[in-house]
């Protein structure tokens, strides 16, 4: 009988200067009966705030109706959980910066904004302190909007303590070639497929396998393929508009560069080089426009306030909101569609989708909604759950209960949450 493959098996092959590593898709061979899949968090974020009426479902249990916003996530009802009423106490505590400062410090870290940055650390990086020490990467940062505007703290999704902000990094193509080790300089110059230099040891792993794990095997290196051309299809001036944009200028990428840091981060994942992912869509207190929408007379913060007002503005900020929630749930397509052990990915993770503010016109740190997807831990799915507790009960909970990371505690916190698990 064969040996049952590692979970981080890895296909390397010399580059010139370096070793390509490509891990593995979750196989057959690499599970034994009952064996269980350390849990994977997702820490997804976009900015503003939302639009509660275009966004929040009017009734609360397994009833609720999709939004408008939410519509998007009507295929994956039985696999998320939308919490709403969470508050933020730490946001209005005194300090500097306007509204959106405090609100992303206490977001992230449960701690007042120093004036520099987040207060303390990050809720995925406390997660990852946890769970990441065997692991290549502990964390992963990610983001896609590429504005050059705002301070640290508009700019940062993850901390690693008090002003030590971890940046996302938003180039795909450097994404990629982190992830797979690349140091040839034809595979960096997307003149040639990294697959050539581990095409011999593919096939040695391959002749191990059974049927199904090297048709799954097949899938996976084809999907690392496409996502190489994908990358190698963005148009030249990428890199210059995100180095230096523009004044007034827009990126029209964004839908096709967050779909691609998306896929990045499933196969990251896929081949166990991390079990953490901070995503950043937005920037807190975003000015992006929207081309891809056809909203491109007035920046996201600035639809989200006098804009609002009208009939108008609140169908665009309607659009707006449920695009971001689109992006999410491709990320939760890619993840059911992957399959690991007896279910998939999606069965093994657990994704929460946040914003610094609830209401975005007001500015409001109360009545926060957020949206818990995935099954690790045993998630309850399929609610709409109305709550009073605070974002430090949420992150306690989910970090403990779900994740299995014995964070210990989370500022703001009270105690656990019930009805999550």
């Amino acid at each position: 009988m064969l040996k049952p493959l590692s979970r981080r098996t890895l296909l390397k092959g010399l580059g010139f200067g370096g070793i390509v590593q490509i891990g593995l898709p979750p196989l057959d061979a690499m599970f034994v009966p009952k064996q269980t899949v350390e849990p994977r968090f997702v820490f997804w974020f976009n900015g503003n705030g939302i639009s509660e009426k275009y966004w929040i479902p009017q009734a609360t249990g397994r009833d609720f109706e999709f939004t408008p916003c939410l519509n998007p996530l009507a295929p994956f009802r039985n696999d998320i959980h939308i919490v709403t009423g969470l508050d933020s106490p730490a946001a209005r505590l005194p300090g500097p910066g306007n509204s959106h400062y405090p609100s992303m410090s206490a977001l992230v870290s449960g701690k007042p904004y120093t004036g520099r940055g987040a207060g303390g650390i990050s809720i995925d990086q406390a997660i990852a302190r946890k769970t990441g020490d065997d692991y290549r990467f502990r964390s992963l940062q990610v983001g896609v909007s590429q504005e050059s505007f705002g301070e640290a703290i508009q700019r940062n999704l993850s901390w690693a303590d008090r002003d030590r902000p971890l940046p996302p990094e938003m180039l795909p193509h450097q994404m990629f070639d982190r992830l797979f080790g690349v140091r040839d300089r034809a595979s960096m110059d997307r003149q040639k497929s990294i697959l050539d230099l581990v095409q011999d040891e593919a096939a040695s792993v391959k002749a191990r396998l059974g049927r199904a794990d090297q048709h799954r095997m097949e899938e996976y290196l084809g999907a690392v393929r496409d996502l190489e051309k994908s990358i190698a299809s963005l148009p030249p001036e990428y890199k210059t508009l995100v180095d230096r944009p523009e004044e007034g200028g827009d990126l029209r990428d964004w839908p096709r560069i967050a779909k691609l840091q998306s896929d990045l981060v499933v196969h990251a994942f896929a081949s166990g080089q991390t079990r953490v992912a901070s995503y950043m869509l937005t920037k807190c207190q975003g000015l992006s426009r929207f081309p891809w929408l056809g909203h491109t007379s007035q920046r996201h913060h600035e639809y989200t306030h006098g804009q609002v007002e009208t009939p108008r503005g609140a169908r665009i900020l309607r659009d707006i909101c449920r695009w971001h929630v689109e992006e999410f749930a491709y990320l939760l397509g890619k993840l059911k569609a992957t399959p690991e052990g007896e279910g998939n990915m999606l069965d093994n993770t657990c994704l929460l989708f946040v914003h610094e503010h609830a209401e975005a016109n007001a500015h409001k740190n109360n009545n926060l909604a957020v949206i818990l997807a995935g099954h690790a831990g045993g998630m309850q799915t399929g609610l709409h759950t109305r709550t009073t507790g605070s974002l430090g009960d949420l992150y306690l909970t989910m970090a403990e209960e779900i994740v299995r990371a014995p964070i210990g505690g989370f500022p703001t916190s009270g105690g656990k949450m019930t009805g999550l698990v």
